[in-house]
């Protein structure tokens, strides 16, 4: 493996086209590359997020049904690939392959691990394979900020926040929500592990916050208390199941996809990010779609919104619930591919493409 400015010069050359038939250099970037590369542009993620958006919105793209590889012995254990291309500027192919591993959290070592891989658009060949914890998380954490912006708008802005469940992604959301602007009067926890929720609380006094913030033993008394409430646990099925708590119209960022009852999301407006990728594999949409027999709760996606085919009450009880689309992470993926090659830090792998002449 070496790192030259040569090579990194040869793969940022590859922004004006490479011949149709260069095979280009194979890179590794690391998950602390990733970092450096999204660390503080969390303004510029969103908006890459929701540029990626449009361009799904309006056909540039290719987003297959995720794959889950699930595993008999380890029920709660999965594997997920998600592959996709997308057009536009960016012009990539890939596949996310990410794991869940939920047990890994009582080992002491993160529940999710990934890897994504950038297939060049002309040629097909892999140019890179970069951790892609960070980049799953941040590219999340965006659409969740997007959808709060744009969400929001016409309605009360949120003052109160609360986090049910405290991981890496309700970390990340929160770092996207106040690297993007917005602040809250107060800050609501909640976590079925109580060391969890007072971890949590020490990041976000370490972050500077000033507001209060309020470590919920009980899931209804965050909903009550929050204008903006972000789900980002693990849960396999619906554990929330009264709608009265959310009398109070909360916008909530169902991020984690299946802690709502189906009765909490007939009860609510409902935007998604891609109406046939988050109706399927249990979700809480589908499965309120499944005891209604029809589609008609969903007034749309977040794309729908963004363009004005949508529109959402002014109060009331409104949810988000992304799938995560593969083209997400594609996009943020090349910008941190980009990032790298311009610093000149690329580690490009000699030699990985080895046999090259047809004949020999």
């Amino acid at each position: 493996m070496t790192t030259t400015r040569s090579a990194a010069s040869q793969a940022a050359a590859r922004a004006t086209g490479p011949e149709p038939t260069a095979v280009p250099p194979f890179a590794v970037i690391s998950g602390a590359q990733v970092q450096r590369a999204l660390a503080g542009r969390e303004k510029q993620i969103v908006e890459l997020v929701g540029a990626t958006y449009r361009l799904h919105g309006a056909g540039d793209s290719v987003n297959p049904p995720s794959y889950f590889l699930r595993f008999p012995d380890r029920p709660s254990s999965r594997i997920i690939a998600l592959p996709a291309s997308i057009g536009g500027p960016v012009r990539v192919d890939g596949l996310k392959w990410i794991s869940s591993f939920p047990e890994n959290v009582a080992a002491g070592i993160p529940r999710a691990s990934a890897v994504l891989i950038l297939n060049d658009h002309d040629t097909g060949y892999p140019f890179a394979c970069l951790e892609s914890s960070i980049i799953s998380a941040a590219r999340t954490a965006a659409s969740a900020t997007l959808a709060a912006d744009w969400l929001s708008r016409g309605r009360r802005r949120p003052a109160r926040v609360g986090f049910f469940g405290v991981g890496l992604i309700a970390r990340y959301i929160h770092t996207f929500l106040a690297g993007t602007g917005w602040s809250f009067d107060e800050i609501g926890v909640h976590d079925l592990s109580a060391d969890a929720a007072v971890g949590f609380r020490g990041y976000l006094q370490r972050s500077g916050i000033a507001h209060p913030i309020t470590v919920h033993e009980r899931a209804e008394e965050l909903i009550r208390s929050s204008d903006l409430v972000v789900f980002a646990t693990v849960a396999g099925q619906p554990h929330v199941s009264d709608p009265s708590w959310f009398d109070h119209g909360p916008l909530v960022l169902h991020v984690s996809l299946r802690d709502l009852a189906p009765e909490i999301v007939l009860a609510s407006t409902n935007i998604v990010d891609d109406i046939e990728h988050c109706l399927r594999a249990g979700t809480s949409p589908h499965l309120a779609e499944q005891r209604t027999g029809n589609r008609d709760f969903v007034t749309g996606t977040l794309d729908d919104v963004m363009t004005g085919r949508a529109t959402v009450p002014a109060d009331g009880p409104l949810v988000f619930s992304p799938f995560g689309l593969g083209v997400l992470d594609l996009a943020v993926g090349k910008y941190v591919y980009d990032e790298v090659a311009r610093s000149g830090e690329l580690q490009i792998i000699n030699d990985f493409f080895h046999e090259l002449s047809r004949y020999g």
